[in-house]
C-alpha cells in the first residue's frame, strides 16, 4: 500500500510542476559549481539516489535545522543531509509584514529563476514568499532567502560552506529535470509532544494547518500537492470536474486517493493518543513566538527607524501575552551610511545646541557681573558722601577716655622744666 501511496503522491506532485527560465541553467557562477563532497555522493548511492534526482528541503526553527531530502529509485524521499541553521531572525510563528524580521513558515516553491549565484551573501535562493496563502492573508515581504553569510533579518542564513552544498543539491536536481522543489518551513518538529507544548500559543491554529502537510509527507515520504482555499492550506486534493482552487474562495468539491485517506486516518489515531499522553507530561517550556500583527507592526516601526540610522534599542521590541511592550535598555545605531549620516546630523545639532547654551550662559554671567559692579559702585558712593552722625537732643555723648589722651608722666615733667628755664632766662636777660 505504501508504494501505491508514493506513486499517487508523485502523480499529485507532477500536477503542480511549473516551467522555468531558459537561462537559469547557464547562469551559475564558479562558486555555485562546486561538487558535493564524496562522502555525500557515496551515501546517495547507498540509499538508491542519483546525483540528479529531485530534492525537497525542510526547515525547523526551534531545532535550528535545515534538512535536504532526495528521491530514491522507488519514488519515495529520504533524508540525505541535515545542517544547523547558522542564524534566523524573529521568533516562532509566521511572517506578517515587510520589516517584521520574521522568517516565514509555510509551504514554498523554488524554481531555477529564484537561484542567485551572484548573491552578496555568497550564494542564495529565494524561497518564494509570499505564496498564495500569504497573499490571501494580506501578508507582505520581499527577498526572503536561504543564503550564506550567517547574517539574517528575516531569512534563513547558513555558513558559506553549507549553502554551497545546499545550492549544489538544488542545482543538480534542476539539471536532472526537476522544475521546482518544495521548501517546508515549520516552527518545530510537529510531534504530539511539541503540539501539546504549544497548544495555548496564538499561532496554534495556523500550526495545526501546517501539521496536515507535515503529516502527509510523514505518511507518504513524497512532497504533498499544496493548494489554498478558504485562506488555508489543503493537501493532496483533486478538485472535481473543472473546479479550481482559489485562495480566498470556498474550497471546491475534491477527492483524495483512498489509500492516502486510510493511511492518514490511521496516523491520526496514533497521534491523538500520543497528544493526550503528552498533555500529562512535563516538557521544556515553549519558546517565544510572535503575537500576531500587533507585534509585527512594532518591529516594523523599529526596522524602519533602524534603516534611517536613528538611535534605537539594540534589540527590537517584544509584545508580551498581557499586551505590554518590552524593550531592551541598551541603545545603539547600525553602522551604515544612513547611520553615519544620522549620527553626524545629531552631533552637529548637539554641538549647535551646546554653543547656544554656552552663549546664553556667558551673556547671563556678564549681566550678573555688570549688575554686581554697579551695586558695588553705588554702595561706595553712598559711603563717601554720607555726613557724620549728629548727637541728637536727649542723647548722651560718649565719655572721653582720659587715660587715652593724658600725657605720660615723663612727658609732663619735661614740659614743666622747660617752662621754668624760660622764665629764669627772661629774668637775667638771656
Amino acid at each position: 500500500m505504501i508504494a501505491r501511496i508514493a506513486r499517487t503522491g508523485l502523480l499529485l506532485a507532477a500536477l503542480a510542476a511549473a516551467g522555468c527560465t531558459e537561462s537559469s541553467y547557464t547562469d551559475f557562477a564558479p562558486k555555485a559549481n562546486k561538487s558535493l563532497p564524496p562522502k555525500i555522493v557515496a551515501e546517495m548511492s547507498a540509499k538508491g539516489m542519483s546525483r540528479n534526482s529531485p530534492v525537497l528541503a525542510r526547515i525547523f526553527k526551534e531545532e535550528g535545522k535545515l534538512e535536504v531530502w532526495k528521491q530514491k529509485t522507488n519514488g519515495r524521499y529520504d533524508i540525505i543531509a541535515s545542517y544547523d541553521i547558522c542564524k534566523y531572525s524573529g521568533k516562532l510563528g509566521p511572517k506578517f509584514i515587510e520589516g517584521d524580521r520574521q522568517a516565514p513558515e509555510g509551504f514554498y516553491t523554488v524554481r531555477p529563476g529564484q537561484m542567485n549565484p551572484n548573491s552578496s551573501y555568497h550564494l542564495s535562493f529565494n524561497i518564494g514568499y509570499p505564496n498564495a496563502y500569504d497573499r490571501a492573508h494580506g501578508r507582505t515581504g520581499t527577498n526572503l532567502m536561504v543564503h550564506g553569510g550567517c547574517s539574517s533579518s528575516g531569512c534563513y542564513s547558513m555558513t558559506d560552506e553549507q549553502i554551497e552544498q545546499i545550492y549544489a543539491f538544488a542545482r543538480d536536481s534542476f539539471l536532472g529535470g526537476q522544475t521546482e522543489f518544495q521548501i517546508q518551513a515549520y516552527p518545530f518538529r510537529m510531534t504530539a509532544a511539541n503540539m501539546a507544548r504549544y497548544r495555548n500559543d496564538p499561532n496554534y491554529e495556523f500550526w495545526k494547518n501546517l501539521k496536515e502537510g507535515y503529516d502527509h509527507f510523514e505518511i507518504t515520504k513524497v512532497p504533498p500537492k499544496v493548494d489554498v482555499c478558504e485562506k488555508r492550506y489543503v493537501f493532496n486534493r483533486i478538485p472535481e470536474g473543472s473546479a479550481t482552487f482559489s485562495p480566498t474562495a470556498a474550497c471546491p468539491a475534491s477527492t483524495q486517493p483512498e489509500p492516502l485517506v486510510s493511511a492518514f486516518q490511521s496516523y491520526q489515531k496514533t497521534y491523538e493518543a500520543a497528544f493526550a499522553s503528552a498533555l500529562e507530561a512535563k516538557g521544556p517550556a515553549p519558546k517565544p513566538s510572535i503575537k500576531g500583527i500587533q507585534e509585527a507592526k512594532l518591529v516594523q516601526d523599529w526596522t524602519h527607524r533602524r534603516a534611517r540610522g536613528e538611535r534605537i534599542t539594540i534589540e527590537p521590541p517584544s509584545l508580551q501575552d498581557d499586551g505590554t511592550v518590552v524593550t531592551t535598555a541598551r541603545m545603539g545605531r547600525i553602522d551604515s551610511p544612513a547611520g553615519r549620516r544620522m549620527a553626524a546630523l545629531e552631533a552637529q545639532a548637539e554641538a549647535k545646541k551646546k554653543a547656544e547654551e554656552e552663549k546664553l550662559a556667558a551673556k547671563k554671567r556678564a549681566e550678573e557681573e555688570k549688575a554686581a559692579a554697579l551695586a558695588a559702585a553705588q554702595a561706595q558712593k553712598e559711603a563717601t558722601t554720607a555726613p557724620a552722625p549728629a548727637v541728637q537732643q536727649g542723647e548722651v555723648a560718649a565719655p572721653i577716655d582720659a587715660a587715652a589722651v593724658a600725657p605720660a608722666p615723663e612727658e609732663e615733667k619735661s614740659g614743666l622744666l622747660g617752662s621754668m628755664r624760660k622764665r629764669i632766662g627772661n629774668i637775667f636777660g638771656s
